[in-house]
């Protein structure tokens, strides 16, 4: 399901009203901390406003005299991100490129499939010997957590050489953050850039990350890329594009729904059961938290709600061989095509509630149980894996109980 909440200032309901910032009323507001789409605590009334103004964006689904298209994925940030968590299959997309080349002049580097209505198109295709990557779209929650974190503690934890001898060796994705992210913004400015964000830590900016989806995912333009995304591959002799002037939406639009993203609070722990605490211990004891460390600690921040706070992500942020099973043998900045970044596991618990009763983790969704998450891990992770397997029946049942109170 897609859950929409409205917060109110202090004020009066009427601000609320004025920004029509609810999908949904709701006769009870759901238990504190059971959603995605919460803002982190003690917003003042500005921040609020601009949060309020930033749902309001993620929530838009943008119509064809809007911008949408010519060619994209889906209409709204919210189509793509449920409730503000994971996607689905159906909501996936490739990623494709060949021997490090983004394929720009063949529709590269994401593949959209869908394409607006009258513009005498079809869908694009990936191009025949393409390394293709499939992918569902990863939550947004506590964007602005990781972003605050500091370089230096993300450096501490890796270890390339292996110097440890204990088979992990996560290491950074080091990349060139694009030209108009000021270096004010994290992850911005000129030379390599630590990344951070997507699937293979290849994005270093919540800007860059916000920018890109509106104009890869929605084909909306903005004052940061102002062009259309064409459909290089079938157009016919002129370019084919929406009937919206270019640029679709302001720098404003862009940076106010940067900064919901960086607004939203991750959900809180489940109940801390006998089984959980015992589960706690089994994830320690065979492996798992080496790499899905437990917290990390945000820097000094502008922002008070984000400054020196524990931030409880279960994930390394670092760049992880996973195997051969896991592998889709495309690189992407530094990764390589058996590389990923640690998915953090937080909000691992309320994953079916927001996907209708349906479960799907890993990068692209295969599996629909944690057993079979864990089963696909290899590489780095493969002498965790074998405890895991080892484990009897009761054990495994607790460490489970654990992932579903993160």
């Amino acid at each position: 399901m897609t859950l929409r909440r409205c917060f109110l200032l202090p004020a009066a309901i009427l601000i609320v009203a004025a920004f029509a910032g609810c999908d949904t009323l709701m006769t009870s507001t759901p238990t504190a901390g059971d959603d995605f789409a919460s803002p982190v605590d003690g917003l003042d009334p500005d921040l609020n406003l601009v949060f309020l103004q930033g749902d309001e964006n993620f929530a838009k689904a943008f119509s064809v005299a809007e911008g949408l298209g010519p060619i994209f994925n889906n209409i709204s940030c919210e189509g793509c991100h449920p409730g503000d968590g994971r996607g689905t299959p159906e909501t996936g997309f490739f990623r494709f490129s060949k021997d490090g080349d983004l394929l720009i002049d063949s529709g590269g580097p994401q593949h959209q499939d869908r394409v607006i209505a009258g513009a005498r198109l079809i869908p694009e295709n990936v191009p025949e010997g393409a390394d293709r990557s499939f992918r569902i779209p990863p939550p947004v929650f506590g964007s602005g957590l990781i972003e605050a974190i500091p370089v230096a503690t993300i450096l501490a934890l890796t270890d390339p050489e292996d110097a440890d001898g204990d088979g992990i060796s996560g290491r950074a994705n080091w990349v060139t953050a694009a030209p108009w992210v000021p270096a004010r913004h994290v992850g911005g400015g000129g030379g390599a850039q630590l990344g951070r964000f997507s699937r293979k830590a290849q994005v270093s900016s919540l800007l860059q990350q916000v920018t890109e989806a509106y104009n890869q995912d929605m084909g909306i333009t903005s004052e940061f890329l102002p062009l259309e995304n064409f459909h290089v591959q079938r157009s016919l002799t002129v370019a084919v594009g929406d009937i919206a002037p270019d640029p679709e939406i302001s720098a404003a639009t862009v940076l106010q729904t940067t900064m919901y993203v960086r607004l939203l609070a991750a959900p809180h722990r489940g109940k801390i059961t006998a089984a959980v605490s015992r589960g706690d211990e089994v994830f320690a004891g065979i492996g798992c938290a080496d790499c899905h460390v437990p917290t990390l600690t945000t820097g000094i921040h502008d922002l008070a709600q984000l400054s020196e706070q524990p931030v409880p992500l279960y994930s390394d942020l670092l760049l992880h061989d996973m195997g051969e099973e896991l592998a889709d043998h495309r690189p992407d900045g530094d990764a390589t095509g058996s590389e990923w970044r640690t998915a953090p596991l937080w909000g691992l618990r309320l994953v079916a509630r927001f996907l209708g009763g349906r479960e799907f983790y890993l990068h692209d969704g295969r599996a629909t149980t944690l057993h079979d998450a864990i089963l696909a891990h290899g590489g780095e992770a493969r002498r965790a894996r074998d405890a895991y397997v080892a484990l009897d029946t009761a054990t495994r049942m607790d460490l489970h109980a654990f992932l579903k109170s993160l």
